[in-house]
């Protein structure tokens, strides 16, 4: 988690990546004198912003986090978020193509192999309990607390109904964790840098929740591990 507070001053504040004038500062409330900022790190890994008047610890109220939120997508914007994905997808165009494995033989089936036949009410079940677990995860997404975020900013304020999240092309390489990763290794890094979070155990029921939650909501895409 990185997190830093600075005493409230007029002017420019350069911060990593960018640089933040007061009009480009996330909706600045009265100041006061015991006053300090908060430091956050935005999905790309790399623009950050701060947010005046937040003290550690201390959550934004709804209105607030949902105007913070746009101010972030702002900055990410300002920081050239887009040159920067196409930039990545241009030197991933030009790169060496990795070896392809040498492909495995399969066994031969047997009838232990073929697939169990479903009844009505086993799809029925199976139906209801995976509709449970993706609204529990819809919830999650749209709460600001239930993942653990401390500045009451949710998921949903970046990615409105999952957008721009893109489950199907995981497992892939991040440049923010600087290793392979897999959806959920993502969401847990979104809750603890622009959520302010703590990262959550693999078999939390929320995140996997959450997980399947936004895969859901790419139903129909085709696979593509590995894009960017």
């Amino acid at each position: 988690m990185r997190m830093t507070t600075r005493t409230l001053r007029s002017g420019a504040i350069a911060l990593g990546a960018v640089l933040l004038l007061p009009a480009a500062q996330a909706s600045e409330p009265a100041k006061d004198a015991s006053a300090v900022d908060t430091t956050v790190e935005l999905c790309d890994g790399k623009s950050v912003m701060t947010i005046p008047g937040l003290k550690p610890g201390e959550a934004l109220p709804p209105e607030r986090a949902r105007t913070v939120a746009g101010d972030m997508l702002q900055v990410w914007a300002k920081g050239a978020g887009e040159v920067r994905w196409a930039s990545w997808k241009a030197e991933a165009a030009t790169a060496a193509p990795v070896p392809a494995a040498a492909p495995l033989q399969a066994p031969a089936a047997s009838a232990a192999d073929q697939p169990m036949k479903a009844t009505k009410r086993d799809l029925q079940l199976w139906g209801r309990e995976e509709k449970k677990w993706i609204e529990d995860g819809y919830k999650a997404f749209h709460n600001a607390k239930a993942l653990g975020g401390t500045i009451g900013i949710s998921c949903d304020m970046c990615h409105p109904d999952a957008t721009n999240t893109h489950p199907e092309t995981y497992p892939k390489y991040q440049q923010q964790t600087k290793k392979v990763a897999l959806l959920r290794d993502m969401i847990n890094w979104c809750i603890e840098n622009p959520l302010k979070g703590k990262p959550l155990p693999e078999d939390d029921p929320s995140l996997r929740a959450v997980e399947a939650y936004i895969l859901s909501a790419r139903k129909g895409v085709a696979l593509e591990a590995g894009k960017h």
